[in-house]
């Protein structure tokens, strides 16, 4: 069986110090991504514009920066990179089941292709809902079974 690992997309509305990633943004959004992964994945990271992959508990700083906006070269540049970095945090992606749950800009210039490219199986079980029915349907109660 393959390991569930969760893409949490960073969001605008942060804290106005520095704290771990995981408390750093505020967004009601954040917080009902972060509470799925942590109930459907064994391990989780924060894409983030600035930083890339960040460690939950990593401390970082506020920052204002997004891929909204940014030229299809800056995502696509994006996506490589976190596949980089996370083949150097894990290793081979194919032993992997990531759970994405982060926008377009964030995903879909070649992470999620990128992942698939590797071998590893792609679930974004959110994809396509606006903003309103994402916070509804975070705040659902996630089902191992139907996401696997």
């Amino acid at each position: 069986m393959r390991m569930r690992i969760g893409l949490v997309g960073c969001v605008k509305q942060k804290a106005t110090t520095q704290l771990a990633a995981q408390d750093l943004y505020t967004s009601a959004l954040f917080m009902g991504r972060r509470g799925w992964v942590e109930q459907t994945c064994e391990r989780w990271f924060v894409l983030s514009a600035l930083h890339g992959l960040v460690e939950p508990d990593q401390v970082i700083e506020p920052y204002d920066e997004t891929l909204i906006g940014a030229g299809v070269a800056a995502k696509r540049a994006f996506a490589r990179d976190l596949l980089e970095q996370l083949e150097e945090k894990l290793g081979t992606l194919k032993r992997y089941v990531f759970e994405i749950h982060a926008g377009n800009d964030y995903t879909a210039f070649g992470l999620a292709d990128g992942l698939v490219a590797a071998g590893a199986v792609v679930e974004n079980p959110a994809q396509g809902l606006g903003i309103g029915k994402q916070l509804a349907f975070y705040k659902g109660r996630p089902n191992r079974e139907t996401s696997e």
